[in-house]
């Protein structure tokens, strides 16, 4: 999901050029939405299943994987493009500072 995110937002930075990068992140995670939280509800619906009938054996290997889907649609949402953007913040501020 994080790569679709980014690909979205390298995609709209070239439609949308003159709308501050920040904006972009944002319109770039409002249209990857519903997409990352369909594929992230029924992954995680087929292993949740998987984790009640799945017996003793499947069970932490299916734990993991609900922790995994959780945690992963949580990063790309939440956490990648704010880094994108503090890391790209940095990079600006370091070419200002190098210019001068």
């Amino acid at each position: 999901d994080t790569v679709v995110v980014f690909d979205r937002i390298r995609e709209y930075m070239n439609i949308f050029k003159t709308k501050p990068f920040e904006e972009v992140v944002n319109l770039s995670i409002n249209t990857t939405l519903s997409r990352t939280i369909i594929t992230s509800g029924t992954t995680l619906l087929v292993v949740v299943i998987l984790f009640i009938f799945g017996g003793e054996v499947l069970r932490g290997f299916s734990f993991a994987l609900i922790v995994g889907i959780v945690i992963g649609t949580y990063s790309s949402i939440f956490v990648a493009s704010p880094v994108v953007i503090e890391l790209r913040a940095r990079a600006s501020a370091r070419r200002l500072a190098t210019a001068r």
